[in-house]
């Protein structure tokens, strides 16, 4: 019974943490995706200062709290191990590329389909099918023996344990960086007075510490205790359409109630402002760009351990060097998409990102 209770207990708090988290990113039209398109194409910062600040809150939350002892970040799956730099860089470059072919990252596609849009409907399901063959399915040995050749063991992949650096001084490190992220935030006048964009990095900031205190304290339990862990949504989607499937079988945790709360919170905001509508797909192509970009998604967030939420927010809070790499490659991704979908083909994406490659073709 005990078991049930913590159980019971994080899940509700999840979910209720998940509707603000929901909320928010309907009200603010948070989305990474829509941030490097804005960045890239028009040259708009202010949607990725927004999720920039979000990360730096939540490094600063986070490290503060496993400071004072309050949560342990090298129990987290962030900082296993094995660096697992590959399924990483592959996998971040996979998840980046599909987010622009779907218009979204993983949390817009939820709070979307909560505002009654069909294709984001199709997009989750296919993410969560593809996620799932990655992680237990057809697609599970070929990412294992990925994940076997591209990978580099350590004792804890956290910077500190990594290069071998004093507590204080990891601290010192952390801290230091997100202030630098803040300071760069705020010193543009257009971002400091875009009200939404502002409160869209403070408020989900503050949710990936909240999210670990929810896993450590309320999920204490002595034979069993909930695995330390906050808002990451590609893994939980996957898990959540099992959870669906075979409930009362299956249990419940943090993601799968987080990933419920966040669809919820996006349908209550729509409604509030009475922005929910009927969107489905605008023809065949429309559909095949949304199938070919939530599949890789789905394989690609599996590969990086998570999404821009997932390892761009949490993962970083953990100063794990496997979420470093996957959040870069993820933004590159993203670019490399916007491209793609400015210039209607790969190899002219390419060009545009990389001139210098496209130079030298040319002129051999």
């Amino acid at each position: 019974m005990e078991d049930l209770t913590a159980k019971t207990t994080v899940a509700l708090a999840a979910f209720l943490a998940g509707m603000v988290f929901g909320a928010v990113v309907q009200r603010t039209h948070f989305c990474t995706m829509g941030a490097i398109a804005d960045l890239t194409l028009f040259g708009d910062s202010r949607r990725l200062r927004a999720w920039l600040l979000a990360i730096a809150i939540g490094l600063l939350g986070s490290q503060a709290l496993h400071g004072l002892g309050l949560i342990n970040l090298s129990a987290t799956a962030y900082r296993a191990s094995d660096i697992l730099w590959l399924g990483a860089l592959l996998g971040g470059l996979m998840f980046g590329f599909g987010m622009t072919l779907t218009g979204g990252c993983t949390s817009r596609n939820l709070v979307r389909l909560g505002a009654g849009n069909l294709k984001s409907m199709v997009v989750l399901l296919v993410l969560g099918v593809t996620a799932y063959m990655t992680m237990n399915g057809l697609f599970a040995l070929a990412r294992i023996r990925l994940d076997d050749f591209g990978s580099i063991h350590s004792v804890d992949q956290g910077i500190g344990a990594t290069f071998g650096l004093a507590d204080s001084t990891t601290m010192v490190i952390a801290f230091g960086s997100a202030a630098a992220i803040a300071t760069f935030c705020l010193k543009d006048r257009r971002f400091r007075e875009s009200r939404k964009d502002v409160s869209a990095g403070l408020i989900l900031g503050l949710l990936i510490p909240i999210g670990w205190l929810i896993t450590s304290i309320l999920g204490a339990d002595d034979f069993e205790p909930e695995p330390l862990a906050s808002f990451t949504f590609v893994g939980p989607i996957a898990r959540g359409l099992i959870y669906l499937m075979t409930y009362p079988a299956a249990s419940i945790n943090f993601g799968i109630a987080a990933t419920g709360g966040v669809l919820v919170g996006g349908f209550l905001a729509a409604r509030t402002a009475g922005e929910l509508r009927i969107e489905g797909f605008n023809g065949l192509d429309d559909l095949k760009r949304h199938l070919i970009g939530a599949v890789l998604m789905g394989v690609g967030g599996v590969l990086a351990l998570g999404c821009t939420i997932g390892q761009g927010m949490t993962g970083l809070s953990t100063l794990a060097l496997g979420s470093i790499i996957a959040t870069l490659s993820i933004m590159a991704g993203g670019v490399l998409g916007v491209r793609y979908l400015e210039r209607g083909s790969l190899r002219a994406a390419l060009r545009a990102v990389l001139p210098l490659v496209g130079a030298e073709r040319s002129s051999g």
